[in-house]
């Protein structure tokens, strides 16, 4: 397809979806909650359908050289299509926060007003490899009753073809609107540019994915963009750190899962404690895998590579973790604010006024005492799911669950109130 014909094809989706979203907001809780039950009903009955596409996808990803690791997170089969059906149940659970009265009073002219939650309208989603996200994103936004413009990688076109036409179709035989729920049927790059230019249809766009894939959208985009571009999470061990506590907050902070955003990959230690906590939490670490990449002093102490400039900044992913010894409070929140993403952070202290300086010094979008950083999650927090993390500060902060969805009017009542 030539650019001008995928502008034209993503600018026709637009358009449906703005349309489709008039008709969503209007829908009552009962309603999507029926219509999300037989959007799971039709994913369980298109299993073979979506296995059978999801085949081609994976041959396609062999033939292309994707690595293992790549192709089982593409991989479907009939328990991950099940697990799927089974988050659109557990949607279905959650409370539905679009017509919520955020606040409300009453002015000396007798004037009534309410402050209501009410959905965002329209939401691109882009992202890559893992078609479950079709699902999760397209749900998530229906229960708010926002419609959806998925964009999702090549390496998963078929998979993601196959689940949308499920939701849509299980959806419409229960009253879903026409073009809730849309995806770009074509793999063209162009397509990413063409629905970032969509400010007059689309309300918002949500990247996940790869830095690169977000700083493209970034860039582009006309409308608002929620997003996170790395989990450079930090943990400081502070001088009243309980030993035991640090060590196993610093593994399970480490080590749980690596490649995810909220893995830690930078660890602190108060100069005053770090020839007494060092080599245990090293140890620990090491028994696990770990590579360290350590300052002047932390080498002094355990055996680390030396830590570069670069390696302060790094997402690693990975089992690899920089440790720099720091000699105070101020300095730790001061390398915290330079050099990470502004995620995750956590200090081990039995210290509450400590603790608390630490909390309000980090400028970041979740701040733990004593908690693993692994639990800056959506479902962790209570939130029952969530579409992702945001390290922005407008509008939405942290994980993203289904109040973060949602956009808020104001309801006037009166009884003929005028200016004159």
């Amino acid at each position: 397809m030539t650019e001008a014909e995928v502008f034209t094809a993503v600018e026709t989706l637009a358009r449906n979806a703005r349309t489709a979203s008039y008709r969503l907001s209007q829908l009552s809780t009962h309603a999507k909650n029926a219509i999300l039950e037989a959007m799971a009903a039709e994913l369980r009955a298109r299993t073979p359908e979506i296995v059978a596409a999801n085949a081609l996808d994976l041959k396609a990803g062999e033939e292309k050289g994707l690595s293992k690791p790549m192709l089982e997170r593409l991989k479907l089969d009939e328990k991950k299509v099940e697990a799927i059906a089974r988050g659109i149940d557990q949607v279905v659970a959650l409370p539905d926060p679009v017509g919520q009265v955020m606040d409300e009073w009453a002015r000396p002219n007798g004037m009534r007003l309410q402050q209501v939650r009410v959905p965002i309208g329209t939401i691109g989603i882009i992202y890559e490899s893992r078609p479950n996200v079709t699902s999760d994103a397209a749900v998530l936004c229906f229960k708010t009753g926002n419609a959806t413009i998925l964009r999702g990688g090549s390496e998963a076109i078929h998979s993601n073809r196959a689940i949308a036409e499920a939701l849509q179709a299980g959806g419409e035989k229960v009253g879903l609107p026409a073009h809730a729920i849309q995806l770009i049927p074509f793999t063209d790059r162009s397509s990413v540019s063409a629905l970032c230019q969509m400010d007059k249809w689309l309300d918002l766009i949500i990247p996940r994915g790869g830095k690169g894939l977000i700083e493209t959208v970034v860039s582009q985009a006309r409308m608002p963009v929620i997003k996170h571009y790395d989990g450079i999470c930090h943990l400081f061990v502070d001088v009243a750190a309980d030993l035991d506590m640090a060590v196993a907050l610093t593994v399970d902070s480490k080590t749980q899962k690596t490649g995810v955003c909220n893995a830690l990959e930078t660890l602190l230690v108060h100069s005053s404690v770090a020839e007494s906590h060092l080599p245990t939490i090293a140890a620990a670490l090491k028994e696990k895998g770990v590579e360290l990449r350590g300052c002047e002093r932390t080498r002094q102490i355990v055996e680390a590579v030396p830590a570069t400039e670069e390696d302060w900044g790094t997402e690693y992913l990975d089992l690899i973790l920089s440790v720099k010894i720091v000699d105070s409070l101020e300095e730790a929140i001061e390398h915290i604010n330079t050099y990470g993403s502004h995620h995750t952070e956590c200090i081990v202290t039995k210290d509450d006024a400590t603790a608390n300086a630490f909390l309000a010094g980090c400028d970041s979008a979740c701040v733990f005492h004593n908690v693993s950083t692994r639990l800056a999650d959506g479902e962790e927090f209570g939130f029952g799911a969530e579409i992702g993390i945001s390290t922005d500060k407008l509008h939405a902060r942290g994980p993203m669950g289904l109040r973060e969805l949602t956009s808020y009017q104001y309801r006037v009542r009166g009884e003929g109130q005028t200016k004159g």
